[in-house]
């Protein structure tokens, strides 16, 4: 067990501590993570970030995947968008699916927008016309209501789609579901139970309510790690300051030894303090998007490994490949993985570990992974390309090729 701090103490913790609670509250410790499947998943990690980017699958569904294995995958689709709501979209860390009883929590943000009236453009005088039209005809989709660009480049959005989304921002309308990939927009007061529209929170409950999920959701997590969560905004951060020094978001500081000093100050949820996190280890394939690695400086302090989204890096100068993937094995990030998909095969273009691993103790781990992620995707083979010398041979032995 883990002994709580005395009274005007701050508890201390070893790197190798911090990173087994962090690996438990994100779900990949122990066999209490995969209870509830993927609804409970989402619950537990507060956030799941949504991305247009589809390669084995959609972020959305690897998070889901990468914690509770080969789970149906319509399973996952209605965890997220269901009716009645079960989760909405909005902005948290980025574009996310969150729990539908956070709903309130996000009032400060709403209201941020409100008062902005701005949304990347300048927003339509036709907003009003476009939420009447969702009145009486939604729920709709962008089709529904003139089409989302006029033509041009992915960001020249029409009048009709710049208005929806700041509708959406500002809480007029929500997203509880899509069909494919379209959002679908409905009245708030349809979509959004009754009880929790009538919550209304203050922009510094808000924060400490919020505080508090990142917190449990991140296992141990300094102050910046929470403002990235969240992606507060300077008034915000100043607010979420006061919410930790007065205990409003019932996290208790920690200290981990071996962090760089500007970080070593953390916090933790106190019920993750309560007992050793113990059980078995997940090993598998990580969404470059998911929570456990979307923050690059936690990432780096937490496990030693630098973590970069290579999708938006031209070709010639990317490094590990387009969507590259951590390998997670033993609580660690140990290689990386950039898959594609040929019909029934599973492609990995290149594979590597990290350095310190031994091709002997990596390959293994290497192959459980890809031939799982193989087998969840529909694959019945795996093919790997671009491979260290040292590593093709071992690779090649513990893939039964």
């Amino acid at each position: 067990m883990l002994l709580p701090p005395g009274a005007g103490m701050t508890l201390a913790l070893s790197p190798d501590e911090a990173r087994r609670i962090i690996l438990r509250a994100q779900g990949f410790l122990g066999a209490e993570a995969r209870r509830g499947g993927a609804p409970a998943t989402l619950r537990r990690l507060g956030a799941v970030q949504l991305d247009t980017i589809s390669v084995l699958a959609r972020s959305h569904e690897l998070v889901a995947y990468a914690r509770l294995g080969a789970v149906g995958r319509q399973k996952v689709e209605r965890a997220y968008w269901d009716d009645p709501a079960r989760a909405f979209e909005y902005w948290c860390h980025a574009a996310c699916i969150l729990p539908i009883d956070d709903w309130p929590l996000y009032a400060f943000r709403r209201r941020y927008y409100r008062d902005r009236k701005f949304r990347w453009h300048d927003v339509p005088d036709s907003v009003d016309k476009i939420l009447q039209l969702v009145r009486e005809s939604g729920p709709v989709t962008t089709t529904d209501i003139g089409g989302a660009k006029n033509g041009g480049p992915w960001w020249d959005w029409s009048d009709s789609k710049i208005a929806i989304e700041w509708l959406l921002d500002t809480g007029e309308v929500v997203c509880t579901r899509r069909v494919g990939w379209r959002r679908v927009y409905d009245l708030t007061e349809r979509a959004v139970p009754a009880h929790l529209l009538a919550e209304d929170l203050s922009d510094a409950e808000c924060v400490a309510r919020l505080a508090r999920i990142a917190g449990r959701a991140l296992g141990v997590a300094t102050r910046a790690d929470l403002v990235d969560f969240l992606r507060l905004k300077a008034p915000e951060a100043l607010l979420l300051d006061r919410c930790l020094l007065d205990g409003a978001t019932g996290l208790v500081p920690v200290r981990v030894s071996g962090w760089p000093e500007r970080s070593a100050a953390a916090w933790a949820d106190p019920a993750a303090l309560e007992t050793e996190p113990r059980g078995r280890h997940r090993t598998t394939l990580l969404s470059p998007f998911d929570s456990l690695v979307w923050d690059r400086a936690r990432t780096l302090r937490v496990f030693g490994f630098n973590h970069r989204l290579e999708a938006y890096v031209p070709k010639d100068k990317r490094v590990h490949g387009y969507f590259t993937m951590p390998l997670l094995a033993g609580g660690r990030l140990i290689g990386r993985v950039d898959p594609a998909r040929e019909g029934s095969t599973l492609v990995a273009r290149q594979v590597g570990l990290e350095p310190g691993v031994s091709p002997g103790k990596g390959a293994g781990p290497l192959a459980e992974a890809l031939w799982e992620a193989a087998g969840w995707v529909g694959c019945d083979a795996v093919r790997v390309e671009q491979v260290d010398p040292l590593l093709a041979g071992p690779l090649h032995d513990a893939l039964g090729r």
